[in-house]
């Protein structure tokens, strides 16, 4: 299939069997399989690859749908950022080291993630909206979609402006960017486990708003995107071709890609979830985050509230819960080495971490002097291949 289709499988036991629903999303490209061009009519799919006025007709129907194919003849691959395309290659790689992206030129890239293409109404090519808005540069876009724009504000003491605002009028991929670093910058990150491994509540839940925003939004209508940070809880406000109306329900809802070419693009970089899961891991480790279930509303204006640890009251609390977690750290240390012998490194990686801390140092030192475990190597404590056991009783 070119290009590639991204498809959500369910797996649902029924009795003694399980059947998987595999939902197929309608995209803005008109597809190909092994080259040829088909078309859904009733039930029954027709190869009309030699027939250019269907062919016309399809292009021209996908490009109504969907303004992100918007084509824009007049701007070329020069009009586009190569520092921000090699950032993609870079971020492409870090979860598929084979990504094709890396052995191709600015302009192959481009094509291959339908960036570029020709406008078969017309028979002009040109880059797309999508590719400007992901790629572009400022004035570039500014041209295309001059009230582009993403407001990043925080209002926790002055209610009526604000205490701090970002502005970000810049390409898709640092606008991101910009939209994580604001939400680090005035947000808590509380000590979290799930099983052995510490996750970042803050990185899952926001990780998907950011992306939301970013993915679902309809760039030809002005409304400006927000998002603000108020006591308690993140609000976020994005235009919205709605394909229904009221309150998401994560249990029953069918996801529906707003504009599929960004949000494969944002696939290909890991700076989304596949079509759907991230709405569920919102409502996953929402409550745990602020107390209670992120609301998400579809409208002609989407709106989403995360609820979070107020800025006052809890911030000591969130504090100091790291400190607690690292007691019950032990037990997990334990099962570990219960596996084999392990480095702290090693240690520090099974337990959720980037690296090792001072509390895990501080904590073998205290398993070695209370006798629980011991070195591998005992006659060279500083030796580089120096790993931990468990002490035979």
């Amino acid at each position: 299939m070119t290009p590639p289709v991204y498809l959500q499988v369910e797996a649902i036991p029924v009795d003694a069997v399980t059947i998987l629903r595999i939902y197929v999303p309608e995209g803005s490209q008109v597809y190909r399989c092994n080259g040829r061009i088909f078309d859904r009519n009733e039930d029954g799919d027709f190869d009309i690859t030699d027939n250019t006025q269907l062919v016309a007709q399809l292009y021209q129907r996908k490009q109504t749908t969907y303004s992100e194919n918007k084509v824009y003849p007049y701007a070329t691959i020069d009009d586009l950022r190569p520092d921000v395309i090699e950032k993609c290659r870079k971020l492409s790689r870090v979860f598929r080291t084979d990504h094709p992206w890396q052995t191709m030129s600015d302009r192959d890239v481009v094509k291959s993630a339908q960036l570029f293409i020709r406008d078969h109404t017309t028979g002009k090519e040109g880059v797309t909206l999508a590719g400007i808005l992901l790629l572009g540069k400022d004035a570039t876009i500014l041209s295309a979609v001059p009230h582009h724009r993403t407001d990043l504000i925080l209002r926790k003491v002055n209610l009526d402006r604000y205490d701090d605002r970002d502005f970000v009028t810049t390409n898709l991929i640092d606008t991101y960017e910009r939209i994580m670093a604001f939400i680090a910058k005035h947000l808590p990150d509380p000590f979290y486990l799930e099983g052995d491994m510490r996750l970042s509540l803050r990185e899952k839940i926001f990780r998907e708003v950011a992306s939301n925003i970013i993915i679902h939004r309809e760039y030809l209508n002005a409304f400006p995107a927000k998002l603000i940070i108020e006591r308690g809880m993140v609000k976020t406000e994005n235009s919205n071709r709605p394909h229904g109306f009221g309150h998401i329900d994560p249990l029953s809802f069918t996801p529906f890609p707003k504009n599929p070419i960004i949000a494969n693009f944002f696939q290909q970089i890991s700076r989304a979830d596949e079509l759907g899961s991230g709405v569920r891991n919102m409502m996953k480790y929402g409550k745990a985050y602020g107390g209670k279930h992120p609301v998400l509303e579809e409208d002609d204006i989407f709106r989403t509230t995360v609820y979070c640890p107020d800025f006052e009251g809890k911030t000591s609390v969130l504090r100091s819960q790291p400190e607690s977690g690292v007691q019950s750290v032990t037990d997990r240390v334990l099962k570990v080495l219960e596996a084999g012998p392990a480095g702290k490194n090693e240690i520090a990686l099974a337990l959720g971490y980037s690296k090792r801390t001072r509390h895990l140092n501080e904590l073998m030192a205290k398993l070695l002097d209370e006798g629980v475990v011991e070195y591998s190597i005992p006659d060279k404590p500083n030796s580089r291949l120096q790993k931990y056991r468990l002490k035979a009783v």
